[in-house]
C-alpha cells in the first residue's frame, strides 16, 4: 500500500495573493475604455496549489507556486481552448489555441456592429515572455498555401513546436487535418509534411492521420501521429524524408485506423472498454511526443494510462525502453496527457487530463513521488489539463481545453 500524506497550502498566503488579484484585476476595470491596460509586468500574485506526496518521507520534491496574474492578456484579447504549449531558447511561451471554440457571448465586441465591450479572440498563435508581456500573434487560413485549392492550415489546432532555430511546427486534428505545417517565428510558411484531407492509415509513408505532436531533435522531425493513425512517423529534418514508423513497443504500426473523423465527444469514450496499459499496440489517441538530449523519445498513449519510453539508435530506428503507467484504473479521458522534464532532468512532469493533475516522477528510476493540482477552475486546478512544458528555470506552463480554455504559470520554488 502506498502511503499517501496531502499538503494543503492556503491561509493568510492564499488570502493575500487573491486579493492582490482582485486588486490588479479592478484597477484594469477602474480605466476609461479609451486608455489601454499597461503592458508592463505586475507583481507576481502567488497562490499555493494542492500537493500530494507519495514518497517517502524526507524525499526532496519540486514545489510550486501559481502565479495567478500570469499572462498579462491584451485588455479586450480572449483565447479558447488551448491545446498546444511550447517554449522556446529565449524561454518565450508559445500557445495554439481555437479561435472557433469562442462562442458569441465571449466575443461580443468583434461583431459587427459590436454587442459587447469585450473581447475579440485572439490569434491562432500566441508569444509571450516568461513575464507574461504579450508579444505577437498570428495564425489563421493567410499563414498557409493552397494544394489544389484547399487550404493547408489546420482546421482544429491540436500540438506545437518551436525547434532550436525557432521556427513553428503545427498540426491538428479536425476534419482532413492530416497536416504538419512548419513557419518562421512571425508565421511565413517554409514548407509541410502531409495533404490536408490525405490519409492512407499507419504503414503509409507520406500522408499522416491527424497529427497530434511534433518534435524536433537531432535532426529528426517525430510526429504522434495519433488522431486517426496510432503510430509515430520520422522525417529528415533538412529534406523531410521518411525515416520509419512504430507502433506501442516499436513495433510495426498496428491496431487499425479511426473510422471517420475524430470530435471531442469520442476524447471521453468507453467503449473501447476501458485502458489497457499492456496493449500490444497504441489506443486511438496517440497524444503526444517529447525527445530529449539523451536521445530518449517520450509518447502519450493516453487511452491506454501510459507513457512509452523509446531509445534512439544511431542508425534512426527507435528501441522499446518501458512503460510508465499512470493511474491505470482511470476512465473517461483518461491519464498521460502531455511530459517534460525539470532543467537538469531530475524530475519527470506528466500530465494527466482526467484526474486533472501533474505527476511528479523521479526522472531515473520513474518512481512516482508526488501529484500537485486537482479538478477546478481557480489558480492551481486544472478542467480538461491538456499540456504541460517547462522552462530553462523550472518554472511549468499548461494549458487546458474542453471548457478549460486558459493558460496558467507554476512558479517553481525550489527543491525542498
Amino acid at each position: 500500500m502506498i502511503e499517501v500524506s496531502r499538503i494543503a497550502l492556503g491561509g493568510a498566503s492564499f488570502a493575500m495573493s487573491m486579493t492582490l488579484l482582485v486588486s490588479a484585476c479592478s484597477a484594469q476595470v477602474a480605466q476609461p475604455a479609451e486608455t489601454p491596460v499597461s503592458s508592463t509586468s505586475p507583481a507576481q500574485a502567488l497562490v499555493p496549489l494542492e500537493m500530494e506526496v507519495y514518497a517517502p518521507e524526507g524525499t526532496p520534491l519540486p514545489r510550486f507556486m501559481v502565479d495567478a496574474a500570469w499572462p498579462q492578456m491584451p485588455p479586450t484579447m480572449i483565447i479558447g481552448q488551448t491545446p498546444g504549449l511550447a517554449v522556446d531558447n529565449d524561454d518565450n511561451v508559445w500557445l495554439a489555441h481555437r479561435p472557433h471554440t469562442l462562442s458569441f457571448s465571449d466575443i461580443g465586441l468583434a461583431s459587427d456592429p459590436p454587442t459587447a465591450l469585450c473581447c475579440e479572440p485572439g490569434p491562432t498563435i500566441m508569444q509571450f515572455s516568461a513575464e507574461g508581456e504579450y508579444l505577437q500573434g498570428w495564425g489563421g487560413p493567410d499563414y498557409a498555401p493552397e494544394i489544389d485549392g484547399v487550404n493547408q492550415w489546420p482546421r482544429n489546432i491540436h500540438g506545437i513546436y518551436v525547434d532550436d532555430d525557432n521556427t513553428v511546427w503545427v498540426g491538428g486534428n479536425g476534419d482532413g487535418d492530416h497536416v504538419v505545417l512548419n513557419l518562421t517565428s512571425d508565421g511565413e510558411f517554409i514548407r509541410q509534411i502531409g495533404v490536408h484531407g490525405q490519409t492512407a492509415g499507419n504503414s503509409h509513408p507520406e500522408y499522416l492521420g491527424n497529427p497530434a505532436d511534433i518534435s524536433f531533435v537531432d535532426g529528426h522531425v517525430i510526429i504522434a501521429d495519433g488522431y486517426i493513425n496510432k503510430r509515430i512517423i520520422s522525417f529528415d529534418g533538412i529534406e523531410l524524408d521518411y525515416e520509419g514508423a512504430w507502433g506501442a513497443y516499436a513495433s510495426d504500426p498496428s491496431g487499425g485506423t479511426r473510422e471517420g473523423s475524430f470530435d471531442q465527444s469520442q476524447a471521453s469514450s468507453n467503449s473501447d472498454g476501458g485502458a489497457n496499459p499492456e496493449a500490444p499496440s497504441f489506443g486511438d489517441i496517440v497524444h503526444c511526443v517529447v525527445s530529449t538530449a539523451e536521445s530518449l523519445v517520450y509518447i502519450c498513449d493516453r487511452r491506454n494510462n501510459r507513457a512509452q519510453v523509446f531509445q534512439r539508435a544511431e542508425n534512426g530506428d527507435l528501441e522499446f525502453v518501458r512503460d510508465i503507467v499512470i493511474a491505470e484504473e482511470t476512465g473517461g479521458t483518461r491519464t498521460v496527457s502531455d511530459i517534460t522534464f525539470s532543467p537538469d532532468g531530475e524530475f519527470i512532469y506528466i500530465a494527466d487530463m482526467m484526474n486533472s493533475s501533474i505527476w511528479i516522477l523521479d526522472g531515473e528510476s520513474y518512481d512516482i513521488l508526488a501529484r500537485i493540482g486537482r479538478v477546478g477552475r481557480y489558480p492551481g486546478e486544472f478542467t480538461w489539463l491538456h499540456s504541460v512544458v517547462a522552462d530553462s528555470e523550472g518554472n511549468l506552463y499548461t494549458s487546458e481545453v474542453n471548457t478549460g480554455r486558459r493558460i496558467q504559470k507554476l512558479v517553481f520554488m525550489g527543491v525542498e
